[in-house]
Order: structure tokens, then C-alpha cells, then sequence
């Protein structure tokens, strides 16, 4: 386990959604990313909630934003260094917003994430 102060993992999971290709962000819509400090649900590192975009039909309107979650003390129990938080995060962060896509945990898996 390493501990890594609350402000520089909220810079990860920015920096990680900042090298997110500009298309690929642009395509996002309604969604908030957060960073949870404590430790989340058992075996989680993030969490999407909310509608995915492959699933949004005419009827999705005035609804409140989708929710990806990071989860700090989950990735650090798990890591070791520094970097391995860094990658840890960036990993994370693309399976959530995968999701946002309507990309399952199956297909994620074959894809090698």
C-alpha cells in the first residue's frame, strides 16, 4: 500500500481525462467525474452510474448527470509506488468512461482491460 495525498490523486484522474483523445471526450455527455477519499464498495476501484450513451433513446432528457466515481484508498491498497497508482488510475479511469459508452465489463475484458 502506498499513500498518496488526496489533492495529487484528484491531478491523476484529471491528467488521465485529459489524455482521453479529444474526440472521445467531446462524444461525453452528462457526466460528472468525483473522487471518493474512503474506500468504496469492496473489490471496486471506480464506479459508473447513470445511462449510457448507447441506451439514451429521445425520452433522456432533464435527468440529472451520470456518476463516475474514483475511489483513492481502493487504487492505493493495491499499489505500491507511485507510478503504479498513476497507472492504476488511468486504467481505471478508461474502463468508467468506457462504460459511460455502454461497453461492458465482458467486452472490456476481451479488449485486454
Amino acid at each position: 500500500m502506498i499513500e498518496v495525498e488526496p489533492e495529487y490523486f484528484e491531478e491523476l484522474v484529471t491528467t488521465a481525462l485529459d489524455a482521453l483523445p479529444e474526440k472521445l471526450g467531446k462524444l461525453m455527455d452528462n457526466v460528472v467525474v468525483i473522487v471518493e477519499h474512503d474506500l468504496g464498495p469492496p473489490g471496486l476501484l471506480g464506479l459508473y452510474e447513470g445511462v449510457p450513451l448507447t441506451n439514451r433513446t429521445t425520452q433522456y432528457n432533464l435527468v440529472l448527470p451520470d456518476h463516475i466515481t474514483i475511489y483513492r484508498r481502493a487504487i492505493c491498497e493495491i499499489c505500491h509506488t507511485e507510478q503504479g497508482v498513476a497507472d492504476q488510475v488511468r486504467r481505471t479511469v478508461i474502463h468508467e468512461v468506457a462504460h459511460h459508452f455502454g461497453i461492458d465489463d465482458d467486452r472490456l475484458t476481451e479488449l485486454g482491460w
